[in-house]
Order: C-alpha cells, then sequence, then structure tokens
C-alpha cells in the first residue's frame, strides 16, 4: 500500500460507488420514464417496477450507511482509547465524530496536541487532516 497523505485517503469502490449506484440510478430513471409513458393496460406493472427500483435504491443507502455507523462507533472507541493510553482521560466531549475520525490519521506524536487543537479552535475534519503532517497509515483496509 502506498504511504497515507491528505490526497489519497478517500477509498472509491469502483463496483459499488460508480457502477452499481450508476446502474440503480439508471434504473430508477428508466422506470420513472416507463411509468409516465405508460397506458392503462401497463400502468400497475410500470408501478410495480417503480416500487422495486425504489427498494433497490434505498437498500443500496441504507447497506452502506448502517456499516458506517458501526465503524464510526468502533473508530470512536479506538481514538477514546489511544487517547486515554497517551493521557491518562478520554477525548473531550466536544469533539464531534467528523473531527475524531479526521484525528484518526495523525500520528503519535501530533495526536494529542491536534485534538486540543480541534476542539479550542473548532477545527473542520478537512482542517484537522491538511493540518497532520506524519499521516498514520491504515493498513487494515478493505
Amino acid at each position: 500500500m502506498s504511504e497515507q497523505n491528505f490526497q489519497n485517503h478517500t477509498r472509491w469502490v469502483t463496483g459499488y460507488h460508480f457502477v452499481t449506484l450508476g446502474l440503480i440510478g439508471l434504473l430508477l430513471i428508466g422506470s420513472l420514464v416507463n411509468l409516465f409513458h405508460s397506458t392503462h393496460s401497463n400502468l400497475y406493472s410500470a408501478s410495480l417496477i417503480c416500487l422495486v427500483c425504489i427498494i433497490l435504491a434505498l437498500l443500496a443507502a441504507f447497506v452502506r450507511q448502517f456499516p458506517l455507523k458501526v465503524q464510526d462507533r468502533a473508530i470512536r472507541a479506538e481514538e477514546n482509547l489511544r487517547h486515554y493510553v497517551m493521557t491518562g482521560k478520554l477525548l473531550d466531549k466536544h469533539l464531534s465524530m467528523g473531527q475524531i475520525i479526521a484525528l484518526r490519521f495523525a500520528s503519535d506524536e501530533q495526536f494529542v496536541d491536534l485534538a486540543n487543537k480541534a476542539v479550542q479552535e473548532k477545527m473542520t475534519p478537512k482542517e484537522i487532516k491538511k493540518a497532520i503532517r506524519i499521516w498514520r497509515v491504515d493498513y487494515h483496509r478493505a
């Protein structure tokens, strides 16, 4: 794996983010066009196709959303433990989940100071990531 930094830390899965979601979007558009051009005799089947497409789109969103929430909880626990090991205290309660996620990329040398600075200056996750000098690489990405 190449060295992680601000420019390459985002992970895009081509098969999911572009192919699958793109095809679901096209299918939904096509089913809506089919519904609006349907006659009385095929209105029921065109409506069912639209309904299936909407269910598929919702399913795709939830399949992604639920594991991300679990991942957020794991990141919060990991970074709380990391901060506790380094300082004997948990992370500041004023840190948002986005800030904590951004802080996970900070090296141990920079982590505690950057966490304090993030609270004091109300830094955005993007600002936190840009402030990281030495990135802690995540070799356990799927």
